[in-house]
Formats: C-alpha cells, structure tokens, sequence
C-alpha cells in the first residue's frame, strides 16, 4: 500500500508542534527514541525527522511528498517549492538587530555595513530592493554573538519573542518577513500519495479551524432572538430550540477566539443569560 512520506523538523519548538498536529488529526506515530523514519497504525503516512535546512531539498528531490516546515525556511531555500496549507502555529519573524547603543534611524544606516545571518538569500533580497551595500558574513548557528566578539554590526535571525535579543544586548529595527508553520509539497509526488495528502490536508484544515473557534450556548428571551443573531457570526446562522420556559430559547453558536470577549459583552447587552462556552477540537465544514 501506498505511504505518504512527510517530513518534520528533528528537534525543538516546531518538531512538538508538528507532532502534536499530527496527533491531533487522530494519527498515531509509533516513534521510539532516535529513530529518522516512523510509520502511523492507523493512516498510510511514513514521518521523516530531518534537520529543517535540509528539507527542502529533499522535497525537491522528491525523497518526501510534502513537509511541515517554518515558511522562512522555504522562503531562504526553497522559494521553488509549493506550500499547500499555512497551519498557523510556530509563528515567528525574520529580523534585523543591532546593538542597543547604535542609533538607528532607517535601513540606510546598514549602508557598508557588516552583517551576520543565517538566511543570505532572504537578507540579499531585502537589500537589493532597499538599494543597500553590505557585507555579508554568513554564520549557521549563535548568530546574536556576532556584533559582541565584533564579527558584525548587525544580525539578521528569527525573532519569537524577542528574549535572545534582549539577553544579547540588541534591539529590533526592522523585520523582514514573517513566518508560520507550512505544510509544503514536492513537485514530484506521484497521483497516489496526492490522494493520501488531500486527506492529510481536510483533517489539518479542521483542527485548525477548531482551533480558531469557539462554541457558544446562550438563553435568551424570545424577542430579543434576532437582535442575538445579529452579534454571532456562526457558520451559517444559530441553533434555537425552545426551553421549557414559555418564551425563552436556547441558542448555539460559533465565533472566532479572537473576537471572544467583545462578542460576549454584546451579547449580555442584548439580553443574553447562560452563556455558556467551550472549546471545539474538530471543525468540518
């Protein structure tokens, strides 16, 4: 039978993340401890731990179908490569810092300056469009040391929440891009695995818009319903059904997490008791 072979990152933030998709969309992977390839038991799919730099060559080569990648890696290595889902998770930016005691004003201040980076085609781009000279010195790995020993008068790196800046003595002045989780394809997967991988792809898209959501149950008094219907969004519209209660119905819901909080208080406005509110861990739509 045919497998889908998928890689992810070997290690840290995004090898959990990935993991816990995958897990999440009900695919159980028998992993032991150190092991570079393992198949799930219940759904036709081999996983590849990879170092994430080398991914999207393997993609090209066609030696996996698809991959779970951070986007700035593709971006830097692999801009050739399709991506055929953003899974909005692992989210970070790709930035310029400098020390603290630097005054900065614009990207003209980089003009004939060194710069320490692991992404030279993302950083050369960047100052080819901004008409900006500067050396390039080109650093896999500790990049943020570089202006300390005084390799660098600037770094470009990701950037998550801004700690290894901080601790480094830098600040950020400009970003480049910004980056998520993506689930990417090889241009040579064959029609089979393509198959498998549209599968993949409608489970990933319904856990993921479970968790955007949020399930909402309401009371309400009969006439204040259609002023209710108005504050949710929902699917398509609410579920009512009656109470017990001679006029007042119970509403059901969706909404988006990150309106939560204003939708809720206009919903008390309207008239709305009982709310109720949960989490939704699948959402087929």
């Amino acid at each position: 039978m045919s497998k889908l072979k998928i890689a992810v990152q070997k290690s840290g933030r995004l090898h959990d993340d990935s993991m816990k998709l995958l897990k999440d969309v009900g695919i159980s992977i028998d992993n032991g401890r150190g092991q570079l390839k393992a198949s799930a038991k219940n759904f036709p799919i081999e996983v590849f731990y990879l170092r994430n730099g080398d991914i999207p060559q393997y993609l090209r080569d066609g030696v996996v179908d698809a991959a779970i990648i951070g986007e700035n890696v593709l971006i830097e290595k692999g801009n050739d490569i399709s991506i055929a889902e953003k899974l909005g998770f692992s989210s970070c930016k790709v930035s310029i810092a400098v020390p603290k005691s630097t005054k900065y004003k614009s990207i003209q201040d980089l003009q004939g300056k060194r710069i320490a980076t692991s992404y030279p085609n993302t950083v050369n781009r960047f100052l080819d469009e901004n008409k900006i000279d500067a050396n390039l010195h080109i650093i896999n790995g500790s990049v943020e040391i570089a202006p300390n020993i005084g390799l660098a008068d600037a770094i470009v790196d990701i950037v998550s929440s801004g700690s290894t800046l901080f601790k480094n003595n830098l600040k950020e002045v400009e970003v480049l891009l910004h980056s998520e989780a993506v689930l990417a394809v090889s241009p040579l997967i064959f029609p089979k695995n393509q198959i498998i991988l549209s599968k993949l792809k409608f489970r990933f898209q319904s856990v993921l818009k479970g968790r955007q959501s949020k399930y909402v149950l309401l009371n309400a008094p009969n006439d204040r319903i259609p002023d209710i219907i108005k504050v949710l969004p929902g699917m398509k519209s609410p579920t009512i059904l009656p109470l017990a209660e001679e006029g007042w119905s119970s509403l059901h819901s969706v909404i988006n997490k990150n309106d939560f909080w204003e939708i809720i208080d206009e919903l008390k406005l309207q008239g709305a008791q009982g709310i109720l509110v949960g989490p939704i861990e699948n959402m087929v739509i």
